[in-house]
């Protein structure tokens, strides 16, 4: 068996491969050029024989191509890690050294996919769970894109103080684009409104063209049907958190899921420093906290007993870190939700139990 750690770039791969005696074998760089990819991993499959090669890559935003290409050249495993910290003295060579020895240190474990300590490992997920991700992720970009050009609209109009003279209050509305189109500006003004006005109408077509397939594909996934019973939870939160999450029952706890999701704070317990709690380590995706956000906004608009949980803590914390524990609670909720196939109301009132059932046995003990 052949170990071979790889520090992934957009036109090399940095290679370090070991032994099954952990001895270093070859240190060189390979094109991504698919021609001198092709010739290299050829040679190393025909070099590997029946043993195979188990690799190691950290994540980074293009490694599909790669993830894909190499259990074609004998790659039996393929393992994929997220860097926890950033090393003082940062070479290519020395990446790909260190992942190699990593890989066949820990090589029992991960063969038996096991945990290995100090080491994320990120599952890699399927093609219909790829592609979800994808199509979600487009849709918030287009929120995020429409929401800047509607800004820069307003901003044109506090120029010119005409804010007041909107037909209605809010905006976008169709007599409020009516009424900007006819409205007198300056030359370049009025050309940037236009510019502004037709990207806006691009963008609004572009999120309900993404809605409709994510409606299309969320429709009658069991996983998504159990999470739309979470108070305002439409198609479009609930596919891009089932996405994320993959197999609930990868999670040994209700906890694990918001540890992986990096909801979970700092803790420095050494020396005098005894159960110091930090900020939230925010490891794992942004963009499943993001949309876990969007959900908490809801929930404490819908949901009274989540709401009178979150109000004690407010008041003694802040807004801010109530809704964070409200999103740590909520990850919890939503694991259980998925392994046991039940409501959301369902779930909070057993974890509610529980918790209360924690608390009287320890005032029993402490009696």
């Amino acid at each position: 068996m052949l170990y071979l750690g790889i520090d992934q770039h957009a036109k090399q791969l940095t290679l370090s491969l070991r032994n099954n005696l952990g001895e270093v074998t070859l240190n060189r760089q390979v094109s991504t050029q698919p021609e001198r990819f092709e010739d290299f991993f050829s040679t190393l499959k025909k070099k590997a024989g029946r043993s195979g090669v188990i690799a190691i890559v950290e994540v980074c935003g293009f490694n599909d191509w790669l993830l894909e290409s190499l259990p074609g050249y004998g790659v039996k495993q393929v393992i994929l890690i997220q860097p926890e910290k950033k090393p003082k003295v940062k070479t290519d060579r020395r990446d790909a050294n260190a992942l190699s020895e990593l890989l066949w240190v820990n090589r029992q474990r991960f063969k038996k996919g096991l945990p290995v300590k100090g080491v994320r490992q990120v599952v890699v997920p399927g093609r219909i769970h790829a592609e979800n991700q994808r199509i979600t992720l487009l849709r918030q970009q287009a929120g995020q894109q429409r929401t800047r050009t509607i800004n820069q609209i307003k901003h044109i109009l506090r120029r010119h103080n005409l804010s007041w003279s909107m037909p209605t209050k809010t905006f976008p509305t169709v007599l409020a684009i009516r009424w900007l189109k006819t409205v007198e500006l300056p030359t370049w003004d009025r050309i940037e409104m236009d510019y502004h006005l037709q990207e806006l109408e691009r963008l609004t077509k572009r999120m309900k063209d993404l809605e409709d397939v994510i409606v299309s594909r969320a429709t009658g996934m069991q996983d998504v049907e159990i999470l739309r019973t979470i108070p305002g939870c439409g198609y479009y939160l609930a596919l891009g958190l089932a996405c994320r999450i993959g197999d609930p029952h990868r999670f040994p706890k209700g906890k694990s899921l918001a540890n992986y999701w990096g909801l979970t704070p700092g803790v420095r317990d050494s020396g005098d420093a005894k159960g110091r709690r930090g900020h939230i380590t925010k490891a794992g995706s942004t963009f499943a906290r993001w949309l876990l956000a969007q959900v908490v906004r809801h929930v404490l608009v819908r949901d009274p007993v989540m709401k009178r949980w979150f109000k004690p803590i407010r008041a003694r914390r802040g807004s801010g870190i109530a809704r964070t524990a409200v999103m740590r609670r909520l990850a919890v909720i939503i694991t259980n939700m998925l392994k046991e196939q039940q409501s959301y109301s369902e779930c909070r009132d057993a974890m509610i139990e529980r918790r209360k059932r924690q608390i009287h046995g320890k005032a029993k003990q402490a009696a």
